[in-house]
Parts: C-alpha cells; structure tokens; sequence
C-alpha cells in the first residue's frame, strides 16, 4: 500500500520542520526540556496583549526610570514610554512595514528598525523586536540563543543577540505562567522591567 509510506513520509517531514525551528537554541542546563517545551507551546499563541508595568534604565551617561504601557496585536505595537530619563512621553509604533517614533515636543519620525530609531534619537538601544519575545519568557526565533531553565522549567537566562536577559519572577496569568521581572543587559545598558498587569488574549 502507499498510503502508509506517505503518512510516514509527512510524520518525518513534520518532525524536522520542528527540530529546524529550534536548531538555533542551546539548552545550557537546569529545568526539564519536555516541560520547557510544553510551556513553551503553551505562550507561544499569546501574540496579543496589554501589558503595563515600570521600566529602568541605566547607562554610561544617564540613567532613570518610568513606566510603559505595552499595546500589542499580532504583528503591530504600540509602546508608550513615560518618564524614563526624563524625556517626558515616548511613542514607539511599529510593524513589518516600519516603526514610528513620537517624543514630546519634538517632529515624528520614521524607520525601518526601532533599535537604531531610539539609539539615533535617545541615546540608548531597546530591542524591540526581540522583547516582542522575550517579554513573554521566550527566544526570539530568528538568531542564535542561549537558555537556562529555572526548576520549573522556565527561562532563568537567556543570552541572544548580544543581550542578557534574566528572569527573576514569574506569574500565574489566564492558566501560563508570564515574566514579572526581567532585566536585560547589554550594550553597556541596563534595562530592568516589572510587569505590573498582564492582560493577553490568544489567537483563536
């Protein structure tokens, strides 16, 4: 029969679509990988949030702190900064097709990356892109990372893409566990956010 060789041919075609999507992570030690995995499966959906809490900077040459409210919508976001290094509001918008920067008082400006946006303009990098994942206690997909598990088997650090990122709490939101306190170091920076609510919505 040839159905049987064809289910076995798609069985393998599927298990090495799976093992290629991770190829790029080093599990170091700690934790258990079938349980990070199914955590994992279980966040991964979570591609739309509100998400508020208290964000720190420090740098070489300022340093403070404010708060963030954190709207997203699968691929769109839209980040309000306010308070941190005393720059009053910041608005952070973006989607494949580009991001948008509004600060107080000044013209609104555009690009394609939001790293180099807030680097050129602010002095300091935020690595958008990549906290669309690690917010959520996840590697970004698309570089190489580094991952160490907490007893629960979720990420206690994760090194990616010349940052650090350690989690330090976690909480219970809608039956998975989200981060409540992170922090970030790299590029002589470093971020610290408290997520203060967790609101995510899954897709159908």
């Amino acid at each position: 029969m040839i159905v049987r060789p064809l289910l076995l041919l798609a069985l393998l075609l599927t298990l090495t679509a799976c093992s290629n999507l991770h190829q790029r992570e080093t599990l170091e030690f700690g934790g258990d990988a079938a349980a990070w995995n199914a955590h994992r499966k279980a966040v991964d959906p979570l591609d739309s949030w509100t998400l508020q809490g208290k964000l720190g900077v420090k740098a070489p040459s300022e340093s403070g702190s404010g708060t963030v409210l954190w709207l997203q919508q699968r691929d769109y976001y839209d980040i309000r900064l306010s308070g941190p290094l005393g720059r009053g509001a910041t608005r952070i918008q973006g989607d494949d097709r580009g991001v948008t920067l509004d600060i107080a008082g000044q013209p609104t400006l555009t690009a394609e990356s939001a790293e180099d946006l807030l680097e050129q303009q602010i002095g300091w990098r935020l690595p958008v892109e990549n906290l669309l994942w690690w917010v959520r206690g996840l590697p970004a997909p698309d570089s190489p990372s580094r991952l160490q598990l907490n007893p629960d088997s979720r990420l206690a650090r994760l090194a990616q893409a010349g940052w650090t990122v350690e989690y330090s709490r976690y909480q219970e939101v809608e039956g998975v566990q989200l981060p409540q306190r992170l922090q970030l170091s790299g590029h002589d920076m470093l971020l610290t956010l408290v997520i203060t609510r967790w609101e995510p919505r899954r897709r159908p």
